[in-house]
């Protein structure tokens, strides 16, 4: 309840200020009206979408969209608000020189600068058009991405070997037939050896799968399609009646998974073959720092292969990576993960800048890295969650090469 009231202070004030430029910078009356009708209805839908019922605590659908729009309008304010502000606090000193060192008479506050409002409005509008463009069109920006990794044990006959790396597909989001399929055929246009796939098929419950079955059974590979689960394949993002009710769920997913034709690795690993050589596909469930689900277990997963094999381990959550990974006996030469969705939200220019908020929770939390001879590949993740876009951080599909030898430099 304390979190509730502090929200709708932050939001009446920041409302009001934005209310403020609106009417500095615009003597329409209607705009005014405009603005003061969309403050009502982002807090009145708001309020009603989390006011009925849902089937699990993870938001998703309408709701995800009013939080979008909140968080759309809020991103408007939050520019104006320092900005009129610190114009507030320059009026009030200048009102009290006047009064003491120039006129010494009443205390009178001038009125706010046109010129100070439209700058702020303008500045604003930077990050609340890109936000609804992320709910518009950014969220099925697809985008590949393409890296080549050497390694001097990798077997010959792997030399060369593509991977199709997918991650977060979060299909309880989805509402664009159209764009899953274009993706889905862009995974396949890639013609990897294989594909991939490192967890979060669903938001809460398998049955967000239902109508994407289909549309997911078409990832083909000639090595096959493997996957791992995330945190919210579980269902523990909802409150079930039973513990039967969740064990269905959780045994309904799996099966969802075997018919599109993923081979889901609990805690276990497959070999692929080549020419007598092979290399090992590792796949831990869901290992998370924190308070996220800890059913991974690296030995047990690795159980039987060889020390010396070529390894490749599917674990859903990076900061598995760093806490057990990197220092294991074993030497697992690739490790692929998701989980961070890059935040959904952030700035890359290639080569230049790479900046998440992500960064503030994961010290890995998209694309390559490197430490201690092992790589990691953050996947930016395939969907996405609670706000239903992206912005500067586009849904990824990941390609890597394996290459025998050492890197040119």
């Amino acid at each position: 309840m304390t979190r509730l009231i502090i929200l709708a202070i932050l939001y009446l004030v920041f409302a009001v200020y934005g209310f403020q430029a609106i009417k500095t910078a615009f003597k329409s009356v209607w705009i005014h009206y405009v603005f003061i009708a969309i403050a009502v209805l982002v807090a009145a839908n708001l309020i009603y979408q989390f006011s009925t019922p849902s089937e699990g605590r993870v938001v998703s659908g309408s709701r995800s969209y009013a939080i979008g729009f909140l968080l759309s309008f809020m991103a408007l304010n939050l520019v104006i608000v320092p900005i009129l502000i610190g114009e507030d606090i320059i009026r009030f000193f200048m009102s009290l020189y006047d009064k003491y060192f120039i006129t010494k008479e009443s205390f009178y506050l001038p009125s706010r600068r046109k010129f100070i409002s439209q700058v702020a409005l303008g500045l604003a509008a930077i990050p609340f058009t890109s936000l609804l463009y992320g709910m518009y069109k950014g969220r099925y920006n697809y985008k590949v991405l393409n890296y080549t990794l050497h390694f001097e044990d990798l077997p010959d006959a792997f030399d060369g070997y593509r991977i199709t790396h997918i991650s977060d597909i979060h299909s309880g989001s989805f509402d664009n037939k159209e764009m899953i399929n274009y993706a889905v055929d862009l995974v396949n246009k890639q013609q990897s050896d294989v594909i991939l796939f490192t967890g979060d098929l669903v938001n809460n419950k398998a049955s967000e799968m239902y109508a994407w079955k289909d549309t997911f059974s078409k990832l083909t590979a000639q090595d096959g399609v493997f996957s791992v689960l995330g945190n919210h394949d579980y269902g523990d993002y909802v409150d079930w009646v039973s513990k039967k009710d969740k064990d269905s769920n959780f045994e309904e997913l799996l099966t969802i998974q075997k018919e599109i034709g993923f081979d889901v690795l609990l805690n276990e690993n497959r070999y692929i073959e080549k020419n007598g050589e092979r290399l090992a596909i590792v796949g831990v469930e869901n290992w998370g720092k924190g308070g996220f689900k800890k059913a991974g277990d690296l030995k047990k997963a690795s159980q039987d292969i060889d020390a010396n094999d070529f390894k490749i381990l599917l674990s859903h959550d990076p900061s598995h990576w760093a806490e057990k990974v990197i220092d294991d006996n074993y030497h697992y030469h690739l490790t692929l993960s998701g989980h961070t969705h890059g935040m959904q939200f952030g700035i890359e220019i290639p080569g230049w800048v790479k900046w998440s908020p992500a960064k503030w929770r994961y010290k890995h939390w998209a694309g390559i890295y490197q430490e201690k001879g092992q790589y990691i590949n953050v996947n930016r993740g395939f969907g996405y969650l609670a706000y239903p876009g992206r912005v500067g951080i586009w849904p990824e599909i990941t390609v890597i090469e394996l290459k025998k030898g050492s890197q040119i430099a």
